[in-house]
């Protein structure tokens, strides 16, 4: 393997090109220079050195030295989709914890959403959801809304240009629609492409969130590989919110509603039916 400082260099050159804040990237240039990682022989303890030292400047949590062996993610039969069912009352819920990217398991959101099209109400749990695919989050939001909504953008800086995400004037199956009132847990957990799925809900006004402060990452990120095993992830991209403007890196998706993330889900259904109760259903 490489020396450290021919490590730190590689890594150097790549964050000075491609990290989507310049600004940024000349101070995180500046720290990694500006340390001496060559006593650290344990191959995991230079990565969480280094780790500390990408995340220093603005806490970026996207920006990490990683020492693991990639291979195939493992085959995931449900696809993200860990828990689709109707509740006492007509409630549906629907648990994701990885959005899978739309071109290949479109279809199983699909089938997932058409289930849970005709409930009265909908909880979406995303306490466990560490991210994934905005095409997945611009496709699933396809089925809470009436008509095409522009949810998302994502601007990166290798190319300069802005990406806009809406949701598909048509989907497959069955839309939940537009009207019916929607709940989204969250926890201090939930990150990354499901915060996206939170706050794009939240910003149109379409759902209530429920739970926690969300971790706060809000920069599509890319890896690249510095040595067998060793692979600098760099936010290449941001996304920006086309009703705020903005987007929950670094201060998370913040609950309309915060309670424990354990108690999320009852306190929800508590809401829930004490709604129908009120409504005489």
């Amino acid at each position: 393997m490489a020396t450290r400082r021919e490590l730190i260099d590689a890594a150097i050159a790549l964050i000075a090109e491609r990290y989507v804040f310049p600004d940024v990237a000349e101070k995180v240039v500046e720290v990694l220079r500006g340390n001496d990682y060559e006593h650290l022989a344990d191959i995991d303890e230079f990565a969480a050195a280094v780790t500390a030292d990408l995340q220093s400047v603005n806490g970026d949590k996207h920006f990490r030295l990683l020492h693991e062996h990639r291979t195939p993610p493992a085959a995931d039969p449900r696809h993200g989709f860990d828990k689709v069912e109707i509740l006492d009352g007509n409630i549906g819920y629907v648990e994701n914890t990885r959005l899978r990217d739309a071109a290949n398991h479109g279809d199983i959101a699909a089938a997932a959403m058409t289930l849970v099209a005709d409930t009265d109400a909908l909880v979406i749990d995303l306490r466990r959801c560490r991210g994934g695919d905005p095409a997945m989050v611009s496709l699933i939001c396809g089925y809470l809304f009436d008509e095409s909504t522009h949810v998302n953008d994502i601007y990166a800086r290798a190319t300069g240009a802005t990406d806009q995400f809406w949701t598909p004037p048509y989907v497959p199956g069955r839309r939940f629609g537009g009207k019916k009132p929607i709940w989204v847990l969250t926890s201090d957990f939930t990150f990354s492409g499901g915060e996206e799925l939170a706050y794009d809900l939240q910003q149109t006004g379409r759902a209530t969130i429920v739970g926690e402060t969300t971790r706060g990452g809000a920069h599509p990120t890319d890896w690249h590989e510095l040595a067998e095993d060793l692979h600098v992830t760099i936010p290449e991209a941001r996304s920006i919110n086309p009703r705020s403007g903005a987007n929950w890196e670094a201060v998370g998706v913040v609950p309309d509603i915060a309670v424990p993330a354990a108690a999320a889900l009852d306190h929800v259904l508590d809401l829930a039916r004490n709604s129908r109760s009120e409504q005489g259903n």
